[in-house]
Protein backbone atom coordinates (compact mmCIF):
# COMPACT_ATOMS: atom_id res chain seq x y z
CA UNK A 1 0.00 0.00 0.00
CA UNK A 2 1.14 3.55 -0.76
CA UNK A 3 1.91 5.55 2.38
CA UNK A 4 -1.13 7.81 2.81
CA UNK A 5 1.08 10.58 4.09
CA UNK A 6 2.37 11.11 0.54
CA UNK A 7 0.22 13.81 -1.04
CA UNK A 8 -0.09 15.13 -4.56
CA UNK A 9 1.84 18.28 -3.56
CA UNK A 10 4.84 16.11 -2.54
CA UNK A 11 4.97 14.44 -5.95
CA UNK A 12 4.40 17.67 -7.85
CA UNK A 13 7.09 19.58 -5.94
CA UNK A 14 9.62 16.77 -6.31
CA UNK A 15 9.10 16.47 -10.08
CA UNK A 16 9.36 20.23 -10.60
CA UNK A 17 12.56 20.48 -8.54
CA UNK A 18 14.06 17.59 -10.52
CA UNK A 19 13.01 19.23 -13.78
CA UNK A 20 14.30 22.71 -12.93
CA UNK A 21 17.37 21.49 -10.95
CA UNK A 22 16.68 24.44 -8.66
CA UNK A 23 14.51 25.00 -5.59
CA UNK A 24 14.02 28.67 -6.49
CA UNK A 25 12.94 28.02 -10.10
CA UNK A 26 10.62 25.21 -9.02
CA UNK A 27 9.10 27.43 -6.33
CA UNK A 28 8.50 30.22 -8.85
CA UNK A 29 6.86 27.80 -11.27
CA UNK A 30 4.50 26.48 -8.58
CA UNK A 31 3.86 29.94 -7.07
CA UNK A 32 5.35 28.86 -3.74
CA UNK A 33 8.06 30.30 -1.52
CA UNK A 34 11.44 28.62 -1.49
CA UNK A 35 11.14 27.67 2.23
CA UNK A 36 7.73 26.09 1.53
CA UNK A 37 8.96 23.93 -1.35
CA UNK A 38 12.09 22.98 0.64
CA UNK A 39 9.88 21.90 3.54
CA UNK A 40 7.70 19.81 1.21
CA UNK A 41 10.76 18.01 -0.19
CA UNK A 42 12.03 17.34 3.34
CA UNK A 43 8.63 15.89 4.32
CA UNK A 44 8.70 13.58 1.31
CA UNK A 45 12.21 12.34 2.09
CA UNK A 46 11.23 11.69 5.72
CA UNK A 47 8.15 9.72 4.66
CA UNK A 48 10.13 7.62 2.17
CA UNK A 49 13.10 7.29 4.48
CA UNK A 50 15.67 8.15 1.83
CA UNK A 51 17.56 11.17 0.53
CA UNK A 52 16.23 11.91 -2.96
CA UNK A 53 18.30 15.00 -3.78
CA UNK A 54 21.56 16.60 -2.81
CA UNK A 55 22.34 20.30 -3.00
CA UNK A 56 25.61 21.81 -4.19
CA UNK A 57 26.89 24.96 -5.89
CA UNK A 58 25.78 23.65 -9.28
CA UNK A 59 22.21 23.23 -8.02
CA UNK A 60 20.21 20.09 -7.33
CA UNK A 61 21.41 16.54 -8.08
CA UNK A 62 19.33 13.37 -7.84
CA UNK A 63 20.58 10.45 -5.76
CA UNK A 64 20.18 6.88 -7.03
CA UNK A 65 16.98 6.57 -4.99
CA UNK A 66 15.85 9.92 -6.38
CA UNK A 67 16.31 8.78 -9.98
CA UNK A 68 14.20 5.68 -9.35
CA UNK A 69 11.50 7.67 -7.57
CA UNK A 70 11.47 10.34 -10.31
CA UNK A 71 10.74 7.74 -12.99
CA UNK A 72 7.59 6.55 -11.25
CA UNK A 73 6.61 10.02 -10.04
CA UNK A 74 6.57 11.24 -13.65
CA UNK A 75 4.50 8.24 -14.70
CA UNK A 76 2.01 8.88 -11.92
CA UNK A 77 1.57 12.55 -12.84
CA UNK A 78 1.27 11.78 -16.55
CA UNK A 79 -1.23 8.99 -15.84
CA UNK A 80 -3.29 11.30 -13.64
CA UNK A 81 -3.39 13.93 -16.39
CA UNK A 82 -4.29 11.21 -18.86
CA UNK A 83 -7.15 10.15 -16.62
CA UNK A 84 -8.42 13.72 -16.36
CA UNK A 85 -8.25 14.04 -20.14
CA UNK A 86 -10.20 10.80 -20.44
CA UNK A 87 -12.93 12.09 -18.12
CA UNK A 88 -13.21 15.31 -20.11
CA UNK A 89 -13.52 13.38 -23.36
CA UNK A 90 -15.91 10.75 -22.03
CA UNK A 91 -18.92 12.79 -23.05
CA UNK A 92 -17.59 13.01 -26.58
CA UNK A 93 -16.95 9.24 -26.71
CA UNK A 94 -13.43 10.11 -27.89
CA UNK A 95 -10.35 8.02 -27.13
CA UNK A 96 -7.04 9.85 -26.64
CA UNK A 97 -4.81 9.36 -29.68
CA UNK A 98 -1.06 9.74 -30.11
CA UNK A 99 0.31 9.92 -33.66
CA UNK A 100 3.94 8.81 -34.02
CA UNK A 101 6.11 8.81 -37.12
CA UNK A 102 8.94 6.27 -37.32
CA UNK A 103 11.65 5.92 -39.93
CA UNK A 104 11.98 2.34 -41.28
CA UNK A 105 14.96 1.43 -39.09
CA UNK A 106 13.05 2.57 -36.00
CA UNK A 107 9.77 0.95 -37.02
CA UNK A 108 11.44 -2.42 -37.55
CA UNK A 109 13.56 -2.66 -34.42
CA UNK A 110 13.00 0.03 -31.78
CA UNK A 111 9.26 0.68 -31.98
CA UNK A 112 7.96 -2.83 -31.11
CA UNK A 113 9.36 -2.84 -27.55
CA UNK A 114 8.39 0.83 -27.12
CA UNK A 115 4.80 0.07 -28.13
CA UNK A 116 4.71 -2.86 -25.71
CA UNK A 117 5.96 -0.64 -22.88
CA UNK A 118 3.62 2.22 -23.80
CA UNK A 119 0.59 -0.08 -23.99
CA UNK A 120 1.22 -1.18 -20.42
CA UNK A 121 1.65 2.40 -19.20
CA UNK A 122 -1.26 3.92 -21.14
CA UNK A 123 -3.70 1.19 -22.21
CA UNK A 124 -6.50 3.64 -22.99
CA UNK A 125 -4.47 5.71 -25.50
CA UNK A 126 -4.78 4.77 -29.16
CA UNK A 127 -1.34 4.76 -30.79
CA UNK A 128 -1.16 5.47 -34.52
CA UNK A 129 2.19 4.72 -36.17
CA UNK A 130 3.20 6.00 -39.60
CA UNK A 131 6.46 4.97 -41.25
CA UNK A 132 8.11 6.43 -44.30
CA UNK A 133 11.08 8.46 -45.56
CA UNK A 134 12.59 11.24 -43.48
CA UNK A 135 11.32 14.18 -45.51
CA UNK A 136 7.77 12.87 -45.66
CA UNK A 137 7.51 12.30 -41.90
CA UNK A 138 9.07 15.66 -41.02
CA UNK A 139 6.58 17.42 -43.31
CA UNK A 140 3.68 15.59 -41.60
CA UNK A 141 5.12 16.66 -38.24
CA UNK A 142 5.39 20.31 -39.28
CA UNK A 143 1.78 20.22 -40.52
CA UNK A 144 0.62 18.89 -37.15
CA UNK A 145 -0.49 15.52 -38.60
CA UNK A 146 2.02 13.76 -36.31
CA UNK A 147 2.82 14.47 -32.66
CA UNK A 148 6.41 13.18 -32.69
CA UNK A 149 8.81 11.45 -35.08
CA UNK A 150 11.64 9.08 -34.18
CA UNK A 151 14.47 8.69 -36.66
CA UNK A 152 17.86 9.80 -37.89
CA UNK A 153 18.96 13.40 -37.55
CA UNK A 154 18.38 14.97 -40.94
CA UNK A 155 20.20 17.69 -42.85
CA UNK A 156 20.08 21.21 -41.30
CA UNK A 157 17.60 22.51 -43.88
CA UNK A 158 15.20 19.62 -43.22
CA UNK A 159 15.48 20.04 -39.44
CA UNK A 160 14.76 23.76 -39.43
CA UNK A 161 12.04 24.56 -36.91
CA UNK A 162 12.30 21.13 -35.26
CA UNK A 163 13.59 20.08 -31.86
CA UNK A 164 15.76 16.94 -31.71
CA UNK A 165 16.47 14.85 -28.61
CA UNK A 166 19.12 12.20 -29.24
CA UNK A 167 18.23 8.69 -28.06
CA UNK A 168 20.95 6.39 -29.45
CA UNK A 169 23.32 5.96 -32.39
CA UNK A 170 23.03 3.67 -35.40
CA UNK A 171 25.24 2.66 -38.31
CA UNK A 172 24.56 1.69 -41.92
CA UNK A 173 25.12 -1.93 -42.99
CA UNK A 174 25.71 -3.62 -46.31
CA UNK A 175 23.75 -6.89 -46.34
CA UNK A 176 23.34 -9.77 -48.78
CA UNK A 177 21.65 -13.15 -48.96
CA UNK A 178 23.23 -16.16 -47.31
CA UNK A 179 25.74 -17.74 -49.70
CA UNK A 180 26.45 -14.55 -51.65
CA UNK A 181 29.82 -14.62 -53.52
CA UNK A 182 31.04 -11.51 -51.65
CA UNK A 183 30.98 -13.45 -48.40
CA UNK A 184 33.77 -15.71 -49.68
CA UNK A 185 36.09 -12.86 -50.73
CA UNK A 186 34.83 -9.66 -49.06
CA UNK A 187 35.89 -6.48 -50.86
CA UNK A 188 33.68 -3.40 -50.67
CA UNK A 189 34.98 -2.16 -54.04
CA UNK A 190 33.42 -5.23 -55.69
CA UNK A 191 29.84 -4.29 -54.77
CA UNK A 192 29.67 -2.55 -58.17
CA UNK A 193 29.63 -6.02 -59.79
CA UNK A 194 26.09 -6.61 -58.49
CA UNK A 195 22.85 -4.64 -58.21
CA UNK A 196 23.00 -2.25 -55.23
CA UNK A 197 19.89 -1.14 -53.35
CA UNK A 198 20.83 2.40 -52.41
CA UNK A 199 19.25 5.15 -50.28
CA UNK A 200 17.65 7.82 -52.50
CA UNK A 201 18.32 11.55 -52.52
CA UNK A 202 16.73 13.23 -49.52
CA UNK A 203 16.99 10.19 -47.25
CA UNK A 204 18.70 10.77 -43.90
CA UNK A 205 21.49 8.25 -44.54
CA UNK A 206 22.30 9.21 -48.14
CA UNK A 207 25.13 11.68 -47.28
CA UNK A 208 26.66 9.18 -44.84
CA UNK A 209 26.58 6.39 -47.41
CA UNK A 210 28.15 8.59 -50.07
CA UNK A 211 30.92 9.49 -47.62
CA UNK A 212 31.48 5.76 -46.98
CA UNK A 213 31.69 5.02 -50.71
CA UNK A 214 34.22 7.81 -51.30
CA UNK A 215 36.33 6.80 -48.30
CA UNK A 216 36.29 3.14 -49.43
CA UNK A 217 37.25 3.92 -53.03
CA UNK A 218 34.03 2.52 -54.48
CA UNK A 219 33.59 3.63 -58.07
CA UNK A 220 30.46 4.32 -60.08
CA UNK A 221 27.66 1.85 -59.37
CA UNK A 222 26.18 0.93 -62.78
CA UNK A 223 23.16 -1.00 -61.47
CA UNK A 224 21.72 1.13 -58.66
CA UNK A 225 18.18 0.73 -57.31
CA UNK A 226 17.19 3.70 -55.15
CA UNK A 227 14.47 3.04 -52.57
CA UNK A 228 13.64 3.26 -48.85
CA UNK A 229 11.16 0.39 -49.08
CA UNK A 230 12.05 -2.19 -46.46
CA UNK A 231 9.51 -4.65 -47.86
CA UNK A 232 11.11 -4.53 -51.33
CA UNK A 233 14.66 -4.64 -49.96
CA UNK A 234 14.06 -7.73 -47.82
CA UNK A 235 12.48 -9.77 -50.62
CA UNK A 236 14.76 -8.63 -53.45
CA UNK A 237 17.97 -9.13 -51.47
CA UNK A 238 17.00 -12.66 -50.40
CA UNK A 239 16.05 -13.68 -53.95
CA UNK A 240 18.93 -12.11 -55.89
CA UNK A 241 22.63 -11.25 -55.55
CA UNK A 242 21.83 -7.61 -54.77
CA UNK A 243 23.78 -5.73 -52.08
CA UNK A 244 21.47 -3.72 -49.82
CA UNK A 245 22.86 -0.55 -48.22
CA UNK A 246 20.56 0.14 -45.28
CA UNK A 247 20.39 1.26 -41.64
CA UNK A 248 21.19 -1.65 -39.34
CA UNK A 249 17.89 -1.37 -37.50
CA UNK A 250 15.87 -2.11 -40.65
CA UNK A 251 17.44 -5.55 -41.04
CA UNK A 252 18.09 -6.35 -37.38
CA UNK A 253 15.60 -9.23 -37.35
CA UNK A 254 16.77 -10.63 -40.71
CA UNK A 255 20.46 -10.63 -39.77
CA UNK A 256 19.63 -12.15 -36.37
CA UNK A 257 17.78 -15.11 -37.90
CA UNK A 258 20.29 -15.58 -40.75
CA UNK A 259 17.97 -14.69 -43.63
CA UNK A 260 20.36 -11.87 -44.50
CA UNK A 261 24.06 -11.51 -43.70
CA UNK A 262 25.99 -8.36 -42.90
CA UNK A 263 29.09 -7.97 -45.05
CA UNK A 264 32.21 -7.61 -42.85
CA UNK A 265 33.03 -4.03 -43.85
CA UNK A 266 33.91 -1.19 -41.49
CA UNK A 267 30.95 1.19 -41.72
CA UNK A 268 31.63 3.10 -38.50
CA UNK A 269 31.90 6.29 -40.57
CA UNK A 270 28.12 6.07 -41.12
CA UNK A 271 27.24 5.99 -37.43
CA UNK A 272 24.81 8.76 -36.61
CA UNK A 273 22.27 9.92 -34.03
CA UNK A 274 18.71 8.63 -33.84
CA UNK A 275 16.37 10.79 -31.83
CA UNK A 276 12.91 12.09 -31.08
CA UNK A 277 11.76 15.05 -33.14
CA UNK A 278 8.93 17.40 -32.23
CA UNK A 279 7.64 20.90 -32.88
CA UNK A 280 9.31 23.13 -30.27
CA UNK A 281 6.21 25.31 -29.96
CA UNK A 282 3.91 22.41 -29.00
CA UNK A 283 3.25 21.38 -25.42
CA UNK A 284 3.35 17.56 -25.01
CA UNK A 285 0.06 16.14 -23.78
CA UNK A 286 -0.26 13.39 -21.19
CA UNK A 287 -0.08 10.63 -23.82
CA UNK A 288 3.12 12.02 -25.32
CA UNK A 289 4.69 12.39 -21.87
CA UNK A 290 4.00 8.73 -21.12
CA UNK A 291 5.31 7.79 -24.59
CA UNK A 292 8.59 9.58 -23.86
CA UNK A 293 8.86 7.66 -20.59
CA UNK A 294 8.27 4.40 -22.49
CA UNK A 295 11.01 5.33 -24.98
CA UNK A 296 13.49 6.00 -22.18
CA UNK A 297 12.53 2.77 -20.41
CA UNK A 298 13.30 0.76 -23.57
CA UNK A 299 16.63 2.56 -24.07
CA UNK A 300 17.59 1.66 -20.50
CA UNK A 301 16.35 -1.92 -20.93
CA UNK A 302 18.29 -2.49 -24.17
CA UNK A 303 21.37 -0.68 -22.94
CA UNK A 304 21.35 1.74 -25.87
CA UNK A 305 23.60 4.77 -25.58
CA UNK A 306 23.48 8.11 -27.31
Amino acid sequence: MIDRRIKFRHIQCFVEIASERSLKLAADKLNLTQPAISKTLKELEEIIGATLMTRNRAGIALTKQGKVFLHFAQISLASLQQGLDGVEQEGEHARPTLKVGALPSVAASFMPPVVREFSEMAPNVMLQIMDGPHGYLIERLKLGELDVVIGRLGQPAAMEGMSFTQLYSERVDLVVRSGHPLLETPDIKRIVDWPVIYPPEGSAIRPLVERLMIASGVGEIPNKIETVSGAFGRVYTRRTDAVWVISSGVVLNETADGHLVRLPFDTSITKGPVGLMARPDSQPGAGEQVFRLAVQAVIDELGLKS
